[in-house]
């Protein structure tokens, strides 16, 4: 690095803020936490760098981890922030500068707290309320802001490029048809790989998705218009919605836990609101990083594998009970493979999701 990069890095979070201040934040940036305080951590010291003010909201979902503690002591500048090394270092580096305003707000104030003029809000939902359940939680925090327009649902192991919140912005401003708008997400740890443009395609019969660009170099060209048009559903890791699908579709359905949630969502909005993308927007994914979650079969946790199955059972009975039944043999060849590799964990876990049993 030389000494005029080193110049210019030094100045980004000062600029930031300055082209910030003297605007309502119109887009809000969910975070649902888990366990997992590094990473969001991480992820809030890319998003205090964006072009675009944002109204930035974490929901930890009752964390045992001392999550709290650690980010009430990063906030303040009392533990310092040290970046990942890799070539997305220089998306969190220098660290924004401290004290951040950070509120907190307790499990008992959540029924009346307003949002304030605080740089970033922590909700303690004081249980874990899931990936749809926390993501409602934010969001209902967010639109009690009427200069909110937009929620971004962002996942927590996540890093962003300064301009990605304004390009959700843009693409959401461009036209009050669009209702849920995805971005590139890319891997975290191979950055010059997508895992997905925007979202996936999917498969009614079988219940299976595929990501769109998925494994694809970064350097391929595409289309944003074809891109959009060939979206199911985005990717629930980069989800951007607007106040008025939310309060014509509603919230996330939060019976499903984790999976499916995104895909019940589009089917809702069916015949409404349309699904954009901000081919403009960038963001680095590790991927699975709060519970094992991973997209690659062979790294996916017990409870990743035992919501996978219960969401696809409950997805189908909720919006396609015509195809409902045929999800158990599917889940059976499912659980036969697994025993075929040798993970009976994880097949046990899985015949518990399709008998209706719960996890543990």
């Amino acid at each position: 690095m030389t000494v005029n990069d080193l110049n210019l890095s030094l100045k980004q979070p000062v600029l930031g803020a300055r082209a910030q201040a003297d605007k309502r934040a119109r887009l809000a940036v969910i975070l649902v936490n888990w366990n997992r305080h590094a990473d969001t951590i991480e992820c809030l010291e890319s998003l205090l760098r964006a072009d675009e003010k944002t109204r930035i909201i974490v929901v930890d979902n009752g964390s045992t981890d001392g999550t709290v503690e650690r980010l009430k002591a990063w906030a303040a500048g009392v533990e310092a922030y040290e970046p990942p090394l890799g070539p997305l270092k220089r998306l969190t580096t220098p660290p924004f500068p401290k004290p951040v305003n950070l509120r907190v707000i307790e499990p008992h104030e959540l029924d009346s707290a307003k949002p304030g003029d605080e740089q970033v809000v922590l909700l303690l939902a004081g249980e874990n309320k899931g990936f749809s359940g926390g993501n409602n939680l934010g969001m209902r925090f967010a639109l009690e802001d009427p200069a909110i327009a937009y929620c971004w649902c962002l996942n927590n192991d996540t890093v962003v490029d300064p301009g990605a919140p304004g390009a959700v912005v843009s693409r959401m401003n461009a036209t009050h048809k669009v209702g849920m708008c995805g971005t590139q997400v890319r891997y975290y740890h191979r950055p010059g790989v997508w895992q997905a443009l925007n979202g996936q395609r999917f498969k009614l019969l079988t219940g299976q998705s595929r990501g769109i660009g998925t494994n694809v170099p970064v350097t391929r060209p595409f289309d944003p218009k074809k891109v959009a048009r060939e979206t199911d559903f985005v990717l629930g890791a980069s989800l951007a919605v607007s106040r008025a699908f939310l309060e014509t579709v509603g919230f996330m359905e939060e019976s499903y836990f984790l999976y499916f949630e995104e895909m019940d969502w589009s089917v809702r909005n069916r015949g409404r609101f349309a699904i954009a993308f901000a081919h403009g927007a960038i963001i680095y994914h590790k991927e699975g990083g709060s519970i094992g979650s991973s997209g690659q079969k062979g790294q996916r946790s017990e409870a990743s594998e035992y919501y996978l199955i219960r969401s696809r059972i409950r997805f189908y009975r909720r919006n396609f009970p015509l195809l409902w039944p045929l999800q158990y043999p599917l889940a059976m060849g499912l659980i036969t493979r697994r025993l075929l590799r040798r993970q009976p964990k994880k097949a046990a876990a899985m015949t518990r999701a399709m008998l209706g049993m719960s996890f543990d």
